[in-house]
């Protein structure tokens, strides 16, 4: 009965972490597309130190949120 119980916790922190990253992913898809250029190519061939700081804190802002979410 004990194991049953630590996989169904398991199981559900893989769902969840999923869930949170697939949601990151498309959050940050949509960020790229309502910024003007692309991301990729201002921050690695550009060097756009201040471009990669806002999609660094997006990222952070949107992994807070879906963690609150997901957590309740």
């Amino acid at each position: 009965m004990e194991t049953m119980i630590l996989w169904k916790y398991v199981v559900s922190a893989l769902v969840f972490s999923a869930l949170g990253i697939a949601i990151m992913i498309v959050a940050m898809f949509i960020f790229d597309k309502l910024t003007p250029g692309q991301l990729w190519k201002e921050i690695v061939e550009e060097k756009n130190m201040p471009l990669a700081l806002t999609c660094s804190a997006v990222i952070i802002a949107l992994g807070t949120i879906i963690a609150s979410a997901i957590h309740g």
